[in-house]
């Protein structure tokens, strides 16, 4: 849309998740091109020139879009298998299937998890892929190719790993690798597609997979390029008491110490899970700004435990909300994390103190901005901000009842979404993607994961 086009949302309920948490019983906002111009209290002022759009928002919730922190998109062709295993045991019953996709099922994968994402309020997604089987096309061009497709805000967190089976890791020895490749690889996925700009929807991170399946020079390595090419950097930490066990083993440390002792620890850097942290490795996030994203979903689905959130919150650790691959949350929505995250995190150590609801509604909005170092220009609803936003419709049976409409977004039943406005551009609208064929997509996830299955059996 053009800077000086404006869209009028009125007569809504505002969240707008700012420092002050902001909110307004009835109110308004308008948006000129992709900025927020303005928003405030009752209707939005006369006189506005070139407004193309005025939406009447009664009876809707307006909060920034959604931001996921974490996911795998290539998983949406092997949901529903392994349901019963923990993380290790899932891992090792899913690659030998998961070394043998293509760019072709990448791409149906990344459609389907991107749609089902979108339909639920995110507005920005990041992809963490990391395998990358020898002869499989062009993996990275096929995710970041579907995400703009869909219209959504982007980060692929180009993975990669170097440790197979012959060395001790899990992944089959062709699914795998060299450093050298994974580092000229991960450079060149940045030097194509990374965007710095304000209002980039693209941008790429640096991403090994894990410490049981990275060596420590790749970890080391990956570092020092994301820095030299100023981009973010992403892995899996401290996820299963397992992985703690196999640090000790293998580097005579604890893995927040082995993260800080190859530099991975930093404002650059956010870790998916961490589950599994002591008093010290939370100080060392906080002391270092090193951000989670946390996915309850997926924690409770491979039994990993209840990740130490509101300590980490209280320490000033950077938290974000991430589905996780849909392997391990067949749902692939990040809207039902945001209820997720309060109820788990009640069952640990503060019980109902644990979280609230706007603190859960801070957490997939202004925390996910955060950890994926876009806090000034998404995750809240500000002036000069990009008009990323969610129309949430709360007056149904599902959540009419509930006075408080942030209770009701969090606490209720998925909140059906009117519209969903990604760089100033609607995306959905009443439920239903405005830029993809849903029922297409389903039917190209289906006929890719028969596929797969069908070669993981031959193989």
């Amino acid at each position: 849309m053009a800077a000086d086009r404006r869209t009028v949302i009125e007569n809504c309920s505002i969240a707008t998740v700012d420092a002050q948490d902001t909110e307004y019983g009835n109110g308004h906002v308008v948006l000129a091109g992709n900025r927020i111009e303005s928003l405030g209290a009752g209707r939005a002022p006369d006189g506005l020139e070139n407004v193309e759009r005025r939406i009447d928002a009664t009876g809707h919730l307006v909060t920034p879009g959604l931001v996921n922190t974490h996911h795998h998109f290539y998983q949406w062709i092997t949901r529903g298998l392994a349901t019963d295993h923990n993380l290790f045991d899932w891992l090792v019953a899913l690659y030998p299937t998961w070394a043998r996709i293509d760019e072709q099922m990448v791409r149906a994968a990344a459609q389907g998890s991107l749609a089902m994402m979108a339909r639920g309020g995110v507005t920005t997604a990041m992809d963490h892929h990391y395998v990358f089987p020898k002869g499989s096309g062009d993996l990275s061009g096929a995710i970041i190719g579907a995400a703009r497709d869909m219209g959504v805000r982007f980060t692929l967190a180009r993975g990669s790993m170097d440790r197979s089976e012959k060395d001790g890791g899990l992944p089959p020895d062709f699914a795998v690798e060299t450093l050298e490749g994974a580092l000229a690889a991960t450079e060149q996925t940045v030097g194509q597609h990374h965007d710095a700009s304000f209002d980039a929807m693209t941008q790429v991170a640096v991403a090994p997979c894990s410490p049981f399946s990275v060596s420590t020079e790749l970890m080391r390595q990956g570092a020092e390029l994301a820095r030299r090419l100023g981009v973010r950097l992403h892995t899996h930490g401290s996820e299963t008491v397992e992985e703690e066990k196999f640090c000790h083993e293998l580097f005579g440390m604890g893995p927040t110490d082995y993260f800080e002792s190859t530099g991975w620890l930093g404002e650059d850097v956010w870790m998916a899970h961490c589950v599994h942290m002591n008093d010290s490795d939370i100080d060392a996030f906080a002391r270092t700004g090193t951000g989670v994203a946390h996915c309850p979903s997926s924690n409770a689905r491979l039994a990993a435990g209840i990740a130490r959130v509101p300590d980490m919150l209280r320490a000033g650790v950077p938290v974000g909300l991430g589905v996780d691959g849909t392997a391990s949350n067949e749902s692939g929505e990040l809207h039902t994390e945001l209820r997720n995250a309060l109820l788990i995190n009640r069952l640990g150590a503060h019980r109902e103190a644990a979280l609230n609801a706007r603190q859960a509604l801070r957490l997939g909005t202004h925390g996910g901005a955060q950890v994926l170092g876009r806090a000034s220009q998404i995750g809240s609803l500000e002036p000069g901000k990009l008009a990323d936003l969610v129309l949430w419709k709360l007056d149904t049976l599902a959540h009419a009842s509930i006075a408080d409409p942030v209770t009701a977004l969090v606490f209720g039943a998925a909140a059906p979404v009117t519209a969903s406005l990604v760089n100033g551009r609607q995306i959905v609208e009443d439920g239903r993607l405005l830029h993809a064929d849903e029922d297409a997509i389903a039917r190209s996830t289906r006929e890719e994961a028969q596929r797969l299955a069908r070669i993981a059996a031959q193989g």
